[in-house]
């Protein structure tokens, strides 16, 4: 591990590869788990705006979800994170005509309807963040359903920290993502 600035940074993210591979795992990633993507506040206060522009996009079964529980739900933790569907799938899960899971929000974004494209914590993925009070963590999550997309990173000579660059950008800032391009260059 390794500082940077207020965050202490995992070596796996320079030191391991991924590429997410769809056409292996089918974006699994949103509808396996027991849990819905981890929000931030800022975050749950945005999906409260944008729900009605990306309603439209959502199957029916996430608009009863999302009806039922909120656009948002606080855990026992106190965390917020997105609704599930039947304990599963993300509320937001949408699927295209070869049945891979892709995001309502980011399809209302990439046509033009909301200018979010989705929660930072599915932009970083497989990052995750752990925010603490006087720093942020960062690491690498292993998980075994993205194993494909472990195998095409390494094929293609793609660190983690270089698949999800611009989540870690807009996470973090130009100037923080500059600095981890310095380490990774020093491994």
């Amino acid at each position: 591990m390794f500082q940077l600035g207020k965050t202490i940074v995992s070596e796996e993210i320079i030191k391991k590869d991924f590429l997410c591979n769809l056409n292996a795992c089918k974006g699994a990633c949103c509808i396996d788990g027991d849990a819905g993507a981890p929000l931030e506040s800022d975050e749950a206060e945005i999906l409260k705006a944008i729900y009605p522009k990306v309603k439209p996009f959502l199957r029916q079964e996430g608009i009863d979800a999302i009806e039922s529980q909120g656009v948002f739900i606080t855990t026992d933790d106190g965390e917020l994170e997105t609704p599930l569907i039947n304990g599963a799938d993300c509320a937001y899960v949408i699927f295209d005509e070869k049945e891979v899971a892709l995001c309502a929000i980011e399809e209302a974004y990439n046509q033009g309807e909301v200018s979010w494209k989705k929660p930072v914590s599915c932009h970083l993925y497989p990052i995750r963040v752990q925010d603490y009070s006087e720093f942020s963590a960062v690491n690498y999550h292993k998980w075994q359903i993205c194993d494909d997309a472990c195998q095409l990173g390494e094929e293609l000579g793609v660190p983690v920290y270089k698949f999800v660059k611009e989540a870690l950008i807009r996470k973090f800032g130009e100037d923080w993502y500059a600095e981890l391009e310095k380490v990774a260059e020093t491994f």
